[in-house]
């Protein structure tokens, strides 16, 4: 099978974990081992990663040199994809053959200007704070603040992505046999002027709907949504909760969920199944070839099903 792999953000940094480059590439190594069992397995992979801690520590970085060395969050989804997709394409190399190919693509993405999105910041990106930092930054930098879990982050617009400008060399890289890296972060916002010409923009993309673009243009066979959530859960946070084994796209209600967790997710699903007629697959980064085979995580599919619950 064709598969399009999206890693969360927690491919390369778990909540609570010192943002280190040795602790990211040792969770970049376990990464690699789980995308590199699909391979074995017969499977040919694209894979996109999310990157919302590495572009807010990497804002953090720019903001404590001189004044005139704030970077644009296009500029910093840029620095965080090569970052990204280099220590993911060296560990998948280290475990992979050695005539194995593998590419990773620094990927722009195409939006609309005038997205509403820009003017209601949703996406969150950055490490998450304590309440007494996160209004020191709300003041001091002007960002806008919104709680994640028990904490609170940095939140940015987050545009619907409409086209992914290296569409054509992906699948050109796809039909050579290339596990390709790509749309890291969603891809770099850019969008055309008045002049056609393209021009970055202050926002950070959701990497979970870039995904469902890559994946229906390539033709995957399945889209895999990989997290730290091992599922989606009826019920989720209480005694009564059950693992959705698999349901009918238009069976989940994405407006059930947070906006800034499972809610993208559950949307890049839906849209991808009720698009192509494939399956999309939501579930843990580690159990990854066990979801693509529906033996773990949650299935959603096209056409409407009857709810398969396991405790």
């Amino acid at each position: 099978m064709l598969i399009v792999a999206a890693l969360g953000g927690n491919a390369l940094s778990k909540r609570g974990e010192p943002m280190t480059l040795e602790t990211q590439r040792g969770n970049a190594r376990k990464a690699a081992q789980s995308l590199a069992e699909l391979i074995k397995a017969g499977h040919q992979l694209v894979v996109t990663h999310g990157n919302g801690p590495q572009v807010g520590m990497l804002g953090l970085q720019a903001l404590a040199g001189p004044k005139d060395g704030d970077y644009p969050l296009d500029v910093l989804g840029a620095e965080s994809e090569g970052l990204i997709g280099y220590i993911i394409e060296q560990e998948l190399r280290n475990v992979l053959p050695a005539d194995a190919l593998l590419a990773t693509l620094l990927t722009q993405t195409l939006v609309d200007a005038t997205d509403a999105a820009f003017l209601h910041p949703t996406k969150p990106v950055g490490p998450v704070y304590d309440a007494a930092t996160a209004q020191r930054f709300e003041k001091q930098r002007d960002w806008q603040i919104a709680p994640d879990g028990a904490h609170w982050r940095r939140v940015v617009a987050s545009p619907a992505p409409v086209e992914i400008i290296q569409m054509k060399i992906i699948s050109m890289l796809v039909a050579g046999n290339v596990t390709v890296i790509c749309a890291g972060g969603g891809g770099v916002p850019v969008a055309r002027d008045t002049r056609g010409a393209l021009t970055g923009m202050e926002a950070v993309i959701d990497k979970d709907l870039a995904s469902t673009i890559v994946a229906r243009h390539i033709g995957a066979d399945i889209l895999l949504l990989l997290t730290d959530v091992d599922a989606v859960y009826q019920d989720f946070g209480k005694p009564t909760a059950q693992r959705i084994a698999s349901i009918g796209a238009l069976g989940l209600d994405k407006d059930q969920f947070a906006a800034g967790s499972m809610r993208p997710k559950i949307e890049a699903a839906g849209i991808f199944a009720i698009a192509t007629g494939h399956p999309a697959a939501i579930g843990r980064l580690e159990d990854a070839l066990a979801v693509c085979q529906g033996t773990r995580g949650t299935m959603i599919v096209a056409r409407p099903s009857a709810i398969k619950l396991r405790r």
